[in-house]
């Protein structure tokens, strides 16, 4: 049972999710610090920070020390680290293990008997040039530390190879020291219909709850709006959601888990990604579900009871991407029309600087209106959200 003063829950990582995590612990009761190497990270603003690296074994036990459970919110995180401490850690460190390495991890999801693309193993251009010949064009993708399409490089017949793998890793030194020379892999491109994402949870007792699937729509493989329910029929729906009850079945800890997959043109569900964290396709849940992933997490990871997670009503949701073309310090304009429409609901990140195709906030839009479908109203409000200089700031409501 939950006592007074709360319990408090330590997060590698303070970035937006820290933040949305801290933002969802205060009215639980729930204290919240965060681990960052950035000072005045997102996250300082609605929790206590420590300044250090997220791998720092002696940061992260400075981190243990304060927290009944350790989280985190990165795949940075060093699992070593976490175990370490002698506090609990949900997901668990050996879950991090699994997905934090995409070969690892795909080779988990099909012993599992998860359906997912054909890949190969790549340690080299010639390692690269056989997977090319037997699969086809491909995705080459870095093992870890990819993410919104850094690490990633499509390759086809006839391409150069080693430039390829330089992509994928752009300081060249793409050997791990603990994967025997292999840092890659060639994923066989999906012909898809659409991308589906399903924010699955592990509570206490094992018990598995999932958040409705959700519909994802990425552009150069950044993700700029969700809509849910997804523009779907029910047979692809229920495949979505075995694929990701496997995928729960496989891993351990309790927690959120972010389930990314294919749905083809023949109606098949492939499995692409898992993320143990909060995921950016879940974001929709803060007003669109009745729990929120984010209280969700908490909630899981101190063993509490798990909340509903049904839909309200039909919601979308819409990044909010640095529209700048080189970093700099900038402030958020364009929000007014957002800031006063039915159903829109602005998250603003706090991040200082503005990078090209940063994620800075996002806007919900949810039903019950007549004032259009949410998703085509999302991709409208935020449209006319930019990050300017504040000198050029248009006349408007800034941030």
């Amino acid at each position: 049972m939950q006592t007074v003063p709360g319990p408090t829950v330590g997060v590698v990582g303070g970035g937006q999710i820290g933040r949305m995590l801290g933002e969802a612990a205060a009215p639980l009761g729930v204290e919240v610090v965060v681990l960052d190497p950035t000072p005045d990270c997102p996250a300082n603003r609605v929790a206590n920070q420590i300044v250090g690296e997220f791998d720092d074994p002696s940061a992260v036990a400075e981190l243990a020390e304060l927290a009944d459970v350790l989280t985190y919110e990165i795949e940075l995180a060093d699992p070593g680290s976490l175990l370490d401490t002698g506090v609990p850690v949900h997901p668990a460190p050996e879950t991090l293990r699994v997905t934090g390495d995409k070969l690892v991890e795909k080779r988990a999801v099909v012993e599992a008997g998860v359906p997912t693309a054909d890949f190969r193993q790549v340690d080299d251009a010639d390692d690269l040039a056989r997977a090319v010949d037997e699969l086809g064009e491909v995705m080459l993708k870095a093992r870890t530390g990819g993410y919104d399409g850094r690490g990633n490089c499509p390759v086809g017949p006839g391409d150069d190879y080693e430039a390829a793998l330089d992509v994928v890793a752009p300081d060249g030194d793409w050997r791990r020291e603990d994967a025997a020379g292999a840092d890659a892999l060639a994923e066989a491109m999906v012909d898809f219909e659409r991308e589906l994402a399903v924010i699955g949870v592990r509570g206490a007792g094992g018990e598995r709850a999932l958040f409705p699937v959700t519909e994802t729509v990425h552009h150069e493989e950044i993700l700029r709006v969700t809509t849910t329910p997804p523009r779907t029929g029910n047979v692809v729906v229920e495949r979505a959601q075995s694929v990701v009850r496997d995928v729960l079945d496989g891993l351990e800890g309790r927690g959120v888990v972010g389930v990314e997959m294919f749905e083809t043109s023949d109606g098949k569900v492939l499995f692409n990604e898992a993320a143990p964290r909060p995921h950016n396709s879940g974001h929709w849940t803060i007003e669109g579900a009745h729990t929120s992933q984010f209280e969700q997490h908490l909630r899981a990871v101190l063993g509490w009871p798990l909340g509903p997670t049904q839909r309200r009503c039909e919601t979308a949701s819409a990044n909010l991407l640095g529209d700048v073309d080189v970093p700099k310090s900038a402030r958020l304009s364009g929000v007014d029309r957002a800031l006063g429409a039915t159903g829109a609901h602005l998250h603003w990140y706090g991040k200082r600087e503005a990078r090209p195709l940063r994620k800075m906030g996002h806007l919900t839009v949810t039903g019950g209106d007549d004032e259009g479908p949410p998703l085509s109203r999302a991709e409208d409000l935020a449209a006319a959200a930019t990050f300017v200089d504040k000198e050029t700031a248009e006349t408007g409501t800034e941030r």
